[in-house]
């Protein structure tokens, strides 16, 4: 199969510099700031503003909770017999349409590669939710890592000041089904939960605690985990160890969070939702050097009224989604910054009796933006009716293959848990060389 792509470098000429001249000038600055990323006005240096991006690609994931459907965002057969109300619209590339219910995104689709051809076959929340986290299904004595995990520790800085890995889920529904987890990695790269407030819990120091007193503490907790540590071989220990010498710049991170430190220009575009509020501060982090962002937004599990459940979400993820790559790209973030669309599934081409569609794991869809992307292209095919896929077939393992390299990750790379060597996706997996720039 031959994709609609169109050009879309990771890495622009735009961006090329003598960097041994820069270096020799701004590398002592550069380091410093790396090491404290807590303020945004860091990156309006321009110089050394290029160079800190061009050293560090992020991600951010827009979570679907309970199961978007394709046939309402990225892979519309109307007029069909499970096709639906909503007509496709064309594109800014030409030969690809989505749903009507997406007009803005309509307009920005040469940043984004939609991929039609998922079918992982876990139909159920939660198994679904583990595996299109995890890229795999944990096994009996190994839980894995998610994806947050694995580009925490491989995209963040170990001097770095800011999470590594922050998720935003405040609705109750699936929450409890799509955990992050750290799995093998320990609690170094374990995600910072946001679940009812967009600061961070228990991250302001005490009002009876000035911080000569916090930083003494500090120093006395380290001498005593020193010694405890001595002549003791633990892993676990050494990463609880590494996850507390990080907590007082987790703590100058707090202003991070706060969306009202936003231009009103700024927080009008994303819009007045949660969800959009949440974007907005997943791009903030972004923008500091945090990794790894997940924002959830629930909940898609339609099962009764899908055309009125997708007719109310549809519209804000393309409202949010499209000032989110339009606000990278002013800052010139987007080149470095994978933005995914992701669910546990999709839903069913065929429409229930209470007009809704169920969990369909065999034939839906995800999207790709910005770092590493053909934008502008499709990869694979569904057949008329949306039922099964008949060209491009590829399931989980593939796609965080795809998303890996992307980020300039081997992904045939191996961690090792004692002498067993654990490969960063299945064994002969291969990513879509297609959809990568």
């Amino acid at each position: 199969m031959v994709p609609n792509r169109r050009l879309n470098f990771c890495g622009s000429p735009l961006h090329i510099m003598d960097r041994r001249g820069f270096l020799g000038v701004a590398a002592a600055g550069a380091a410093a700031f790396a090491a404290d990323m807590t303020q945004l006005n860091v990156l309006q240096h321009p110089l050394l503003a290029g160079e800190l991006k061009k050293q560090q690609k992020r991600c951010l994931l827009l979570w679907l909770a309970g199961g978007a459907s394709q046939l309402e965002t990225w892979d519309p057969k109307p007029g069909t017999l499970t096709g639906g109300p909503f007509r496709a619209i064309p594109t800014s590339v030409p030969g690809i349409h989505i749903s009507e219910l997406m007009p803005q995104m309509a307009q920005r689709m040469k940043h984004t590669c939609i991929i039609r051809s998922l079918n992982t076959r876990i139909g159920d929340h939660g198994g679904g939710a583990q595996l299109m986290m995890r890229g795999r299904r944990d096994e009996p004595n190994l839980k894995y890592p998610d994806l947050g995990a694995v580009l925490a520790r491989e995209l963040g800085r170990r001097d770095s000041q800011v999470p590594d890995y922050v998720s935003f889920y405040f609705a109750t529904e699936g929450r409890n089904m799509s955990l992050g987890t750290a799995g093998f990695l320990g609690s170094r790269y374990a995600p910072m939960e946001l679940y009812t407030s967009m600061v961070p819990e228990n991250i302001r120091r005490l009002d009876g605690i000035n911080d000569l007193d916090h930083k003494q503490r500090a120093e006395l907790r380290d001498l005593l985990s020193k010694q405890f540590a001595q002549g003791r071989a633990s892993s676990s220990l050494g990463s609880h160890n590494a996850a507390y010498q990080r907590v007082r710049g987790l703590m100058a991170s707090e202003k991070l969070f706060d969306a009202t430190q936003e231009p009103p220009k700024i927080r009008d575009r994303y819009g007045p939702t949660l969800f959009g509020e949440q974007v907005m501060v997943a791009r903030r982090l972004i923008e500091a050097g945090v990794p790894f962002v997940r924002v959830a937004r629930a909940w898609w599990d339609s099962h009764g009224q899908n055309f009125e459940t997708h007719q109310e979400l549809v519209p804000e993820l393309d409202h949010v989604m499209a000032a989110l790559l339009d606000d990278l790209q002013e800052r010139g973030l987007l080149e470095h910054t994978l933005v995914i669309t992701l669910a546990e599934f999709g839903r069913t081409p065929r429409i229930n009796p209470s007009l809704g569609r169920d969990h369909f794991a065999t034939a839906w869809s995800a999207t790709l933006s910005g770092c590493g992307i053909q934008g502008g292209s499709v990869w694979g095919k569904t057949d008329a009716q949306g039922e099964r896929v008949v060209d491009g077939e590829v399931g989980a393992a593939e796609l965080f293959a795809t998303i890996y390299r992307a980020l300039g990750i081997n992904h045939q790379k191996n961690y090792h848990i004692g002498s067993r060597p654990v490969p960063l996706t299945e064994p002969g997996t291969k990513p879509i060389k297609a959809v990568l720039a």
